[in-house]
């Protein structure tokens, strides 16, 4: 009974506390975002840029953040790229440098670049596992240490996109799914951490989105059936969310500074069932490995956009989403 009475006041406190406690204004805040050039990336720059921050954008390829940063400065917002790679420690601290030459300050870090692999775990390697650690946990990590001195002068904050896969495994995305956990733990212990700097860490967990990228994931095991699959589930309505409303829904819980927020129907069930009845959970889970494609010969993965057939290269939730995101 003492527990009940306990945790009830608890969560009065938290309620109460996010209903006093305004949220974190955007305006003229200077906003770095990692995969800013495509996709939700792109998704939720365009979220900062109507709250009135100013930009960074962070990816790899300088044609792709070029077309970004000339879209987004035709409502006039202030915005800059850094092409560097994530993987590098070098390159993210090149980046918040090259953010604090350019505006002096940096208020927000965006943790949003991010690869996928979805295949058979027989069809999975070790460098597969390496690769997704590399860039969706280690290449966080870098950002988030590189600018932490920054982020406490300015009492900012830090939003790293993580996913539903990193709250309940999911079949034929293990490496993916480890990653993703592994950037939840890291959320968890830093959010705790960094408080006493004054900086609030958000780690967002969405489900499917809208946005485009399957065409960029590295499909594994037996190409077409898989990318078949994983490319219509992406973009299935009531399944996946609109990359632009997923975008809004996680600034604005950067704003009020959640600390885990789940977006998106589908992906709140499932991790309401994995926490109330992860047995159960996990029964399922095996049952619905049993309907994917069954492991293929080889360990050698392509590109989505490599095995597009008629049906994918036709959704056009699909189309309109890799028009819209920079995804082409």
């Amino acid at each position: 009974m003492k527990k009940r009475l306990f945790a009830a006041a608890a969560l009065a406190l938290i309620s109460a506390r996010r209903l006093l406690v305004p949220p974190y204004v955007l305006a003229d805040r200077v906003v770095l975002i990692s995969g800013g050039s495509r996709g939700l990336g792109l998704a939720l720059a365009r979220v900062y840029a109507d709250h009135g921050a100013k930009l960074m954008l962070l990816a790899r390829d300088r044609a792709e953040l070029e077309r970004a940063a000339a879209e987004l400065r035709q409502d006039d917002t202030l915005v800059g790229i850094v092409v560097g790679d994530i993987t590098r420690e070098e390159d993210a601290r090149r980046a918040i440098a090259e953010t604090l030459d350019t505006y002096g300050r940096l208020d927000v870090l965006v943790n949003s670049a991010g690869v996928i692999q979805t295949g058979p775990m027989p069809n999975l390697t070790l460098q597969d596992y390496q690769d997704a650690m590399n860039v969706n946990f280690f290449g966080a990590l870098h950002l988030m240490m590189a600018a932490r001195p920054a982020l406490a002068t300015s009492r900012g904050r830090i939003l790293n996109v993580a996913s539903v896969g990193g709250k309940v495994g999911v079949p034929h995305l293990s490496g993916y799914s480890a990653s993703k956990f592994a950037l939840v733990g890291l959320g968890q212990a830093w959010r705790a951490e960094l408080r006493r700097e004054g900086i609030v860490l958000t780690t967002a967990c969405p489900g499917l989105m809208r946005t485009g990228s399957a065409r960029h994931a590295i499909i594994k095991g037996k190409h077409r059936l898989e990318y078949g699959l994983f490319a219509t589930l992406d973009n299935l309505p009531l399944v996946s969310l609109d990359a632009a409303e997923a975008a809004r829904r996680m600034v604005s819980a950067m704003q009020r500074g959640d600390a885990e927020p789940v977006i998106g129907g589908a992906a709140e069930i499932l991790v309401r069932v994995q926490q109330i009845a992860p047995q159960l959970t996990a029964e399922l889970l095996g049952l619905g490995n049993r309907l994917l494609p069954s492991p293929g010969r080889s360990t050698s993965g392509v590109p989505g956009f490599a095995v597009e057939t008629t049906l994918t290269q036709n959704n056009p939730l699909k189309r309109a989403a890799e028009a819209d995101l920079n995804e082409k």
